[in-house]
């Protein structure tokens, strides 16, 4: 579980971008629906696009925290 571990602190990584992300994996999916890609080409790219797609699932729950956050903050005052 350490790869998950290193997911959830990607949005901290230098010049990671959610929809930067967004927009590889679209490219990764239109590519293997292309035909493009060798079949063990295929399984790496849908491997690198599951990672992805975690990272920003975890950037994405991170944000939901923090407005809860804030929500909860206004609600108290």
């Amino acid at each position: 579980m350490a790869k998950r571990k290193n997911s959830s602190n990607s949005d901290s990584i230098e010049g990671w971008n959610y929809e930067a992300k967004v927009n590889e994996i679209e490219e990764i999916i239109a590519r293997i629906e292309a035909g493009e890609l060798e079949l063990e080409e295929v399984f790496d790219q849908f491997a690198k696009a599951v990672e992805y797609l975690r990272q920003c699932e975890t950037f994405l729950q991170q944000r939901q925290q923090q407005v809860d956050l804030l929500i909860e903050t206004l609600s108290d005052e």
